[in-house]
């Protein structure tokens, strides 16, 4: 049974590559499910649903912490710290509901897997071609619905500006472009911490996104003697095995 799990987990057959599109699937279900929420009075069938996700959750925790050969190793992560927070706020209504948007932070992790992404340039030639995109994209609306999370669960309750999700996205949004309307402002210390942390790592996340946009690290241009896709902007040799390399520019590289 440990081995078959292991599989599932790490391993490079067509059942464990099934298996982690269909944690990737539950990821985004959850993460719906929390936004979708939100904006609805917190029913009896939200707080079942809640409980639901919270089981399974802390199933596949405590499968990963089994497999985990280094167990302390494994509680230094952040990933893992996400998702005890995530079961908390799921299996413990008074935890509040807005925790569980660092569970966004596990699926960050999947995409970054080594199995994960071999998969998905294999089965998805789009995500192959535009990786360096989709991932710049990726990391930065993990880091918009986690501070939006934070900022909806420590402020809900004490900051009469901040009444649903909605306005939390609104505030960081705005705050994450610089554009500051002024209209919500986060009130304590902690509300100012995380108004400048939005401002210094959302700012970077989204310059690097219009890095890989506008002026990529590195080029796709097959190289015809030894197959190498990925040069440098201004290379005119291959540098595996020294070809001659034709990248089309407009000049200004």
């Amino acid at each position: 049974m440990l081995e078959r799990l292991r599989n599932l987990y790490e391993g490079h057959s067509a059942a464990a590559h099934r298996f982690r599109y269909a944690l990737l699937a539950f990821d985004i279900v959850t993460i719906t499910f929390v936004i979708v929420t939100s904006f609805l009075p917190h029913s009896a069938v939200v707080e079942v649903v809640d409980v639901i996700l919270g089981v399974v959750i802390l199933t596949d925790f405590l499968v990963r912490l089994v497999l985990e050969q280094q167990k302390l190793r494994y509680f230094t992560r952040l990933s893992s710290w996400a998702d005890i927070v995530a079961m908390v706020s799921f299996l413990a209504p008074i935890a509040g509901e807005g925790f569980g948007f660092l569970r966004i932070l596990r699926t960050l992790r999947l995409l970054h897997t080594y199995q994960l992404l071999s998969r998905l340039r294999q089965d998805f030639p789009h995500f192959r071609q535009h990786e360096e995109v989709i991932l710049a994209i990726i990391n930065l609306f993990v880091f918009l619905f986690v501070m939006t999370g934070l900022i909806y669960a420590l402020q809900v309750s004490v900051n009469p500006e901040i009444r649903n999700y909605a306005d939390a996205l609104y505030f960081t949004v705005t705050t994450l472009t610089t554009t500051g309307f002024g209209d919500i402002t986060l009130t304590g210390t902690a509300g100012r911490m995380l108004s400048v942390g939005v401002m210094i790592f959302g700012v970077t996340l989204f310059l690097r996104l219009a890095q890989v946009l506008f002026r990529p690290p590195k080029v796709r241009q097959e190289c015809k003697e030894c197959g190498l896709l990925l040069h440098d902007p201004d290379a005119v040799h291959c540098k595996h095995c020294g070809a001659l390399i034709h990248i089309e520019t407009e000049g200004s590289i």
